[in-house]
């Protein structure tokens, strides 16, 4: 059900849409919430904090500007490339660091996401360095796609894809395990839960999640920084699940929606723009304590008894 409002939501929208700079603000809206659902899979049903997940959102990003330039191959091809890489560096570094717990495996992937952004800077020969690189347009059959309107379709419908795959994935035998290790990792292992090997499943998928993002935001854009990869931007991801809901796909959705929208509504203000976008998320976790989709549920079920 929640799949089907979705999905219905990403069709009617465009009728609201008074110009083409509201399909901008809404492809972005559509990109981070790919990124954050599966950080929320991580975060809100594993119970495994990520503080250096842009650094997966850096490397699709980055897959799909420098295998074009550097090795003539097609973006497209580049985008299912930096998933698997991704999904390649999160198994391998997954194995040791998802040993750890609390705020040693948040220090452990913030250093994970810093090295991806350091690499990223670094190595100006292939990827600009600081100043970043241009990012050629994708090619679908001959077809350059180009323009907010179409994009919005493409991530729109890339959003819907992930987002019942993560439905799917929550009433799967896996996530009924992975909810048991966020409860207690002790308690799923006295029931039989490999829980390394879940854990490790779990941060490998959220990771390719955030590859093909960074790639649709770097298409999307045409150019790319390593600020895509940066501390900053993976604290905006984890904000955007925690403010949304942890545990809540569509709280990705919403926490998404709050934290692309609001900047761009608040510009009115101009130097007072950043003062209220703190002060409005301090006002949303001081009353919505769960996260915004958790606490709205829980207080609707409470008015119905």
């Amino acid at each position: 059900m929640p799949a089907i409002v979705i999905a219905v939501i990403v069709i009617l929208l465009p009728l609201l849409f008074p110009s083409a700079y509201y399909y901008r603000v809404a492809v972005l809206v559509f990109i981070f919430a790919l990124a954050v659902v599966g950080l929320n899979l991580l975060m809100g049903f594993a119970g495994q904090v990520s503080l250096g997940h842009a650094g997966f959102l850096g490397i699709g990003a980055y897959s799909v500007a420098v295998g074009p330039t550097q090795f003539g191959l097609p973006p497209w091809l580049c985008l299912f490339a930096g998933a698997i890489l991704s999904g390649a560096v999160a198994f391998l570094v997954g194995r040791p660091i998802l040993r750890l717990k609390g705020h040693y495996l948040a220090v452990a992937t913030l250093g994970l996401g810093l090295l991806v952004a350091i690499v990223l800077t670094n190595e100006a020969r292939w990827t600009g360095g600081p100043d970043g690189m241009s990012v050629p347009k994708l090619v679908l059959f001959g077809w350059s796609v180009r323009g907010a309107d179409v994009w919005y379709w493409i991530a729109g419908a890339t959003f819907v894809g992930g987002f019942v795959l993560a439905l799917n994935l929550m009433d799967s035998p896996t996530g009924r395990a992975l909810q048991a290790i966020h409860d207690s990792e002790i308690a799923a292992l006295v029931v039989g839960v490999d829980v390394a090997r879940k854990k490790l499943t779990i941060f490998t998928i959220s990771a390719m999640y955030a590859s093909v993002a960074g790639s649709y935001l770097a298409l999307f854009n045409g150019y790319i920084t390593p600020d895509t990869a940066g501390f900053l931007r993976s604290i905006e991801l984890v904000a955007m699940v925690v403010l949304g809901g942890m545990g809540s796909i569509v709280g990705s959705l919403v926490g998404a929606v709050v934290l692309v929208v609001l900047p761009q509504a608040l510009t009115i203000f101009h130097e007072y723009e950043q003062a209220l976008l703190g002060l409005i998320v301090m006002v949303f976790m001081i009353f919505l304590r769960r996260g915004i989709v958790p606490s709205l549920v829980a207080a609707f079920a409470g008015q119905r008894k």
